[in-house]
């Protein structure tokens, strides 16, 4: 089956070469290092091989989420190195970002065993961690081999993916039992991992850990310090004005919202529309179609704190500041859910108490629209005729606006705690010094050593 499986990987990651280079070449897309993706690591990752715990995080969102973790593992594993890796450039950009809360960033091998065995000589994991659903069949293979804990946190399973798994649970079995534990986010998501393949016993509902990334002025972003005081610098004008924001928008929603906001404009005239893309290459063209639609735009990097730049709409060209900047959001619309890409998380726009409204393709994220829609936290539209109604109705209805943020803010609330449940599983693959009875310095906790 791995022999199978490699030749298929090969012979799939020539075919998607020469649009990766085209790509690159006419988009300007990063890819990362691709000596790094062949396993050869920097030695900076990990340059004395110490004990390490490895996180891989594909992108941006993944990496945010596992924010609170990262944290809690630092506490909790202080003698541990801990390397993050992604697959992304953007996601490599923001866990860069979080400075000392880790040790090194690199980007995560191909799943060829030559690269993974290169890449695990270099980082020398005690513990491998995987966020959300990366099942890389040699990965795992390579780690239990090498006696390497393996454990999937923040697991899910969409409609979408689901069904492809299931028509090769045969094999999946076979793969996810070189999984130690997986943590899964809800109970039907957690069925399924079991319904492909995964020993019941060893599958836990921990729930989300972006509910944790968010939730409170304790949360990666929150608070008053750092960048976060030049984004609000920035978009000081934007407090006296009715702001909808556009969040993690993708090819094909800048028209249709573009649209909604003319009527929101009808209405409120000052009206501010904010567009953030989901992917750094379409900043320029979201501005393009802005423009063509006949909008003063300005870029989020063109702003002078302190001064209004007379425009009607802004394009968030920049990375990880779109979650502190829900704060000034008279409503959100949450992008990837009007065109069918499975749609995008919900959660950060509820933390701040904001009124959310998501199109059909809820996908990817369905058991939490369902729960914020039937609990009146969000409003779900058809289309995109039905989005400009609703969006023109709630900018006119600030009673409304209050009633969806504040039942979108006991949701999240009363969803925290995902990181100790995780934390729980990851000691039972590898136990902390203090729960071993280890002094991080070596020797046992009760052995009264001498000083010098």
């Amino acid at each position: 089956m791995y022999l199978f499986y490699s030749a298929l990987l090969f012979i799939y990651f020539l075919a998607t070469l020469p649009s990766t280079a085209y790509e690159v070449w006419r988009r300007g897309k990063a890819i990362g290092s691709l000596r790094e993706r062949f396993g050869r690591l920097p030695v900076a990752v990990n340059p004395d091989r110490r004990p390490s715990i490895w996180v891989h995080a594909v992108s941006v969102g993944e990496a945010l989420a596992v924010r609170p973790l990262l944290q809690a593992l630092r506490k909790a594993y202080p003698e541990h190195r801990l390397v993050v890796s992604t697959t992304t450039a953007t996601g490599q950009r923001i866990v860069r970002g979080f400075g000392g809360e880790v040790d090194a960033a690199c980007y995560a091998p191909f799943d060829f065993s030559s690269s993974v065995n290169r890449a695990l000589d270099r980082i020398a994991p005690d513990l491998l961690i995987v966020v959300d659903t990366e099942i890389w069949p040699n990965l795992l293979r390579v780690c239990r081999r090498r006696g390497v804990g393996t454990l999937i946190v923040n697991g899910r399973l969409s409609d979408r993916s689901f069904p492809r798994y299931r028509l090769v649970r045969c094999c999946m079995r076979r793969v996810l039992a070189d999984v130690g534990r997986v943590c899964a986010q809800t109970e039907e998501w957690g069925r399924r991992f079991v319904a492909i393949g995964a020993e019941p016993a060893r599958v836990t509902i921990t729930g989300s850990l972006k509910f944790d990334a968010v939730a409170g002025p304790e949360a990666p972003g929150g608070g008053d310090a750092g960048e976060g005081g030049g984004l609000r610098a920035a978009f000081d004008f934007a407090r006296r004005r009715p702001v909808v924001i556009a969040a993690s928008t993708l090819r094909g929603e800048e028209e249709p919202v573009l649209c909604a906001f003319a009527r929101v404009r009808q209405v409120l005239a000052d009206a501010l529309l904010v567009i953030a893309p989901r992917h750094p290459e379409r900043f320029d063209e979201a501005r393009g179609i802005a423009e063509r639609e006949g909008h003063r735009v300005a870029m989020r990097s063109e702003l002078d704190p302190g001064r209004d730049p007379g425009t009607d709409v802004v394009i968030l060209n920049t990375l990880g500041e779109l979650g502190r900047l829900f704060d000034i959001a008279s409503a959100v619309f949450v992008g990837g859910s009007l065109v069918p890409a499975g749609g995008h998380n919900l959660i950060e726009p509820a933390a701040s108490g904001r009124a959310i409204v998501i199109g059909p393709h809820m996908e990817n994220f369905a058991d939490v629209a369902r729960e914020f829609v039937s609990r009146g936290a969000a409003i779900q539209v058809r289309d995109a005729g039905e989005l400009e109604e609703v969006l023109a109705g709630l900018m006119r209805d600030r009673e409304h606006r209050t009633r969806l943020g504040k039942a979108a803010r006991a949701i999240v609330d009363a969803n925290r705690g995902a990181t100790r449940r995780t934390l729980d599983e990851v000691a039972r693959l590898l136990p902390s010094a203090a729960a071993a009875g280890v002094h991080p310095g070596g020797g046992p906790s009760g052995d009264g050593a001498a000083a010098c």
